[in-house]
């Protein structure tokens, strides 16, 4: 997919101390990855605020949800996926994926009828997002979520 901006790396999941090493910020993001049970074999190096993650996933989809992971982490400003390498159903969504800034007053129904045209779809988000939300209610502003392709057509 490329490299993501998370323009906000004051927001999100606090999983180490700004002072801690890289290495310390990368063994923290793997423990949270694995925490969230996405399969795979992940690969994460950390150069001050990026993240380049990489290895071997089962599909897009869980693609998608790493980089969402790793960017709404506190103290990430920028996601490089590259390193999964690029197959050519993976190009193809690419240009595909959508991804909404949360703000504050949302709420995953408000989310649903501005990005999919109906806010009765929020749990279409919702399922797009899982592991990472864990309720329709605990969204935060700042954080980033995958706006499923399938339904971004019909806006």
């Amino acid at each position: 997919m490329g490299f993501f901006d998370f323009f906000k790396k004051d927001k999100g999941k606090e999983l180490f101390k700004e002072d801690v090493a890289a290495e310390a910020r990368a063994d923290a993001i793997r423990a949270e990855i694995k925490r969230l049970g996405l399969p795979g074999d992940i690969t994460v190096n950390v150069e001050g605020s990026k993240v380049k993650i990489g290895g071997k996933v089962p599909d897009e989809a869980t693609r998608r949800k790493l980089v969402m992971i790793v960017g709404n982490v506190k103290g990430i400003d920028g996601v490089d996926d590259d390193e999964f390498g690029q197959t050519q159903q993976g190009q193809s969504q690419q240009r595909q994926m959508k991804t909404y800034e949360v703000q504050s007053g949302d709420t995953l129904s408000k989310i649903a009828k501005s990005q999919l045209g109906d806010a009765s779809d929020y749990n279409t988000i919702f399922e797009a997002n899982r592991p990472m939300l864990k309720d329709p209610d605990e969204i935060y502003p700042g954080q980033m979520l995958i706006i499923p392709e399938e339904q971004t057509a019909a806006v």
